[in-house]
């Protein structure tokens, strides 16, 4: 039992393709949901996701576009199981993975989260560069053991995660607090794909800059061991 979080921001063309692909690669379990969370798209996306009927689906929707951190804290908050999926709502991800994440989480008990790590990006080569010096810095001030951790395709315990501070951002630094925490993390090598519809809602240099200032309070909130 299990739901899968995917928070949306103008992915009309993209998100029916992604909802069928998770269906046939989840087809082994018959107890899951899946949570949309539309963050004030200003394209088709939540007409098109009211659209598809399925007693599986569960939708959400911020009037305003707050950020992937905010949509993905409401997708759990009313989520109905306790394991959590995460995944991108833009295709990149490729759902087939998903199966190899539960397998490790589902077959140890003492590990409370799984990640992916993007082997081989399939994006721009400066996001690319970015993403890689944000991950360096991180992982050295941070010592979270994640060559990744921008990768939104994961599986965790929901509990865990919701006695976390909420900060805007913290979807980026998952395996840094459970680890900081004391819990058991993993990651496994897992599919990247190019997009196919719409662009990247993510800056690159801004968001670099973003990610350093969070690093500190990441380290402030596990040196204090904060919860909610």
């Amino acid at each position: 039992m299990f739901s899968v979080i995917i928070p949306l921001y103008n992915e009309q063309k993209n998100i029916i393709n992604l909802l069928n692909e998770i269906k046939i690669n989840l087809s082994n379990y018959e107890k899951y949901e899946i949570v949309l969370i539309d963050d004030g798209s200003d394209d088709d996306t939540l007409n098109t996701i009211k659209l598809v009927e399925n007693i599986k689906i569960k939708i959400l929707e911020n009037k305003k576009n707050l950020g992937q951190s905010f949509s993905i804290h409401t997708g759990i908050k009313h989520s109905s199981f306790n394991i959590i999926i995460t995944i991108d709502g833009d295709g990149q991800n490729d759902p087939i993975d998903i199966n190899n994440l539960l397998d490790i989480y589902l077959s140890n008990s003492e590990i409370k989260l799984v990640g992916g790590i993007r082997n081989k990006r399939r994006d721009n080569y400066i996001k690319i560069i970015s993403s890689k010096i944000a991950n360096y810095i991180r992982s050295k001030i941070l010592n979270d053991n994640c060559l990744d951790t921008g990768c939104s395709l994961k599986v965790f315990d929901k509990d865990i995660f919701l006695n976390f501070p909420y900060f805007d951002g913290m979807h980026r630094f998952l395996p840094a607090l459970f680890k900081g925490y004391g819990y058991n993390t993993s990651f496994i090598n897992v599919n990247h794909r190019k997009r196919k519809f719409g662009i990247s809602k993510y800056g690159t240099i801004i968001r670099l800059f973003k990610g350093i200032r969070d690093i500190i309070k990441v380290k402030k909130i596990i040196k204090n061991k904060e919860i909610i």
